[in-house]
């Protein structure tokens, strides 16, 4: 099990990808911005997150940058989700941090393996 943050300003999006962690066994911590994501995970130490990059107040990419900088946070798991699809987007996107760029829509079952992946290598076993 992994403590998952989603951020984005879509209240929808937010609440299906709870929905979707959950179910798959993850504790979910959801917020609608940039600076309730970092109070978040300060809080809660997430060991991965799902980010937007189009957010009011603070982008995605220095959220990104920002994450990376908390106790604990330099080996989670930062994926860009969003809707920002060109390769330059997903070269900002590794640059400020990210682990991983996947285009919206993900695929439920694309997130789910990165998931996996990210939490056997946590535990030490083959991805």
């Amino acid at each position: 099990m992994l403590r998952v943050l989603v951020v984005d300003d879509s209240p929808d999006t937010t609440e299906s990808l709870a929905l979707l962690l959950g179910a798959w066994g993850h504790e979910a911590i959801t917020a609608p911005d940039a600076p309730e994501a970092l109070e978040e995970a300060s809080r809660r130490n997430p060991q991965a997150a799902l980010l937007d990059i189009g957010l009011p107040s603070m982008d995605g990419y220095e959220l990104a940058r920002r994450l990376r900088r908390l106790p604990g946070m330099a080996d989670a798991l930062l994926v860009a989700l969003t809707g920002l699809a060109t390769e330059g987007d997903r070269q900002l996107a590794l640059e400020a941090g990210f682990d991983l760029h996947v285009p919206k829509p993900a695929e439920p079952d694309e997130l789910r393996r990165l998931l996996l992946c990210h939490e056997r290598a946590r535990q030490g076993a083959p991805a």
